[in-house]
């Protein structure tokens, strides 16, 4: 349309076509907006030839076309690559084969190693979970082995087996005796040979000391002359000495009595000076004291006033607040008082609930006692078996420690509590635990005891 409007416009304005254009433009008016603004002139706007508009959209689409092209010529080189790609794909004389085979055999390495190492890991898998069963064994049965009735048990076997052991030493020992009597009377007389030379050993030594104590004496005899010679002379010469000294000290003390004299009197005359001069200062202070304490009195009155009035204010203030103290004390024991009721129903619940709770586990306790039992049963008999095939005279404490019932105590077994047998303490300071005697009864008769007292009713 615009092109057509162009070369009319450019060649005969007043032309059918153009009038016929126009019109239809004008009939299109509503449903396509104007190419030009509506208010613009005709005849102002510039005309431009055909060639040169022809010429403008060949400049403005040469980069659209180059740019198509250039697309289609690296879609053309892709495809082409990709055809030569899937001809020598399977190609084994070219470098990508070769990478390729070499990819391949890799790969595969690979993937044998990572089976040989899955197969590896699973059997470590088994290996540690047997090591792990293994040990799980053994820590059920070193936990089946410490408790209370397994030691009693093994004490038992242990006493059996030392009670055989004891039997054995002892015929050992009797048949030994025999052969050795010819060897105990060489050892006897060896004996008495040892003791004997031992003996004369001790006399060589006796004799040897005494004579060696002898001289010895006589030299501390004569060193004790020769100190009694040295200490005389010392003497003699210390009591020269001291009186030459004596002589002496009389001229030195007569000048130090007539030097300490004089310094006394120079003493005393000082002494009364230094009197004099403090008992003028006493005076003075005492009527400045006097003063200062007049002064103190009067200012006193008038604070013990003021403290007066203070105490006062502070007295009303303290009981403002001991009301509001006494208000505050009340509320908070309300609430607590409020508290206690709700936790006396807590507590109750509780109560209930822990003694639920201990009658489960009083189920639950007698039934693993009950597994325990079956189990240290099994076990005592597999070993009692096993120790009475080589002799079934020291199975005695086996048999005991099995009927003892677990529980460590000395009463009655509890038939409905898995077996336990409980302790029973003295009640006294002692504390100890009661024995149990197992009797059928007292064999002697009420009547007769009675009568034996001398009660006739």
């Amino acid at each position: 349309f615009l092109d057509t409007y162009l070369k009319c416009t450019v060649f005969n304005r007043n032309c059918e076509e153009c009038k016929e254009i126009r019109k239809n433009s004008e009939e299109d008016q509503v449903p396509h907006p104007p190419l030009l603004p509506s208010k613009v002139d005709l005849q102002q706007v510039t005309i431009i030839p055909h060639d040169e508009w022809k010429r403008i959209q060949d400049s403005l689409d040469s980069l659209t076309r180059e740019a198509a092209c250039l697309r289609a010529e690296r879609k053309a080189k892709k495809e082409m690559h990709f055809r030569s790609q899937e001809v020598v794909k399977h190609w084994t004389n070219t470098y990508a084969g070769m990478k390729e085979q070499k990819l391949e055999a890799k790969k595969k390495r690979d993937e044998e190693i990572e089976a040989e190492r899955q197969i590896l890991d699973v059997e470590e898998a088994i290996h540690k979970q047997g090591e792990r069963k293994k040990a799980i064994e053994n820590a059920k049965q070193y936990q089946f082995y410490q408790t209370e009735r397994v030691k009693n048990f093994h004490s038992g076997l242990l006493l059996s087996r030392v009670m055989k052991e004891r039997d054995a030493q002892i015929e050992f020992q009797k048949s030994k005796i025999k052969s050795d009597k010819k060897w105990e009377e060489q050892l006897k007389l060896n004996v008495e040979k040892a003791v004997k030379e031992e003996q004369e050993k001790a006399e060589k030594r006796y004799r040897e000391r005494v004579a060696l104590a002898q001289d010895h004496l006589k030299h501390m005899v004569f060193c004790y002359r020769l100190m009694e010679e040295r200490r005389e002379r010392i003497n003699n010469f210390l009591s020269e000495l001291m009186k030459e000294k004596l002589d002496n000290e009389d001229l030195i003390i007569a000048r130090d009595i007539a030097e300490a004299e004089a310094e006394w009197e120079k003493r005393e005359g000082e002494k009364y000076e230094k009197n004099k001069a403090e008992l003028k200062a006493i005076a003075e202070y005492r009527a400045t004291v006097m003063k200062n304490k007049e002064e103190e009195e009067r200012q006193r009155k008038i604070e013990a006033q003021e403290q007066l009035l203070a105490v006062m204010k502070a007295d009303q203030i303290f009981w403002e607040h001991e009301k509001e103290k006494k208000r505050k004390a009340d509320k908070e024991h309300r609430e607590v008082q409020d508290f206690h009721i709700q936790q006396m129903a807590k507590n109750k619940v509780n109560a209930k609930e822990a003694k639920q709770a201990e009658l489960d586990y009083c189920r639950l306790t007698e039934a693993l006692a009950v597994e325990k039992e079956k189990e240290f049963q099994d076990y005592a008999r597999e070993v009692i078996e096993l120790e009475s095939e080589t002799t079934n005279k020291y199975i005695y404490p086996l048999v005991k420690a099995v009927q003892e019932g677990p529980g460590g105590g000395c009463g009655p077994v509890f038939v409905d509590r898995g077996g336990l047998r409980p302790s029973y303490q003295a009640n006294d300071i002692t504390g100890v635990q009661l024995p149990f005697y197992n009797s059928q009864g007292s064999k002697y008769s009420f009547q007769k005891s009675k009568g034996r007292l001398g009660f006739t009713w």
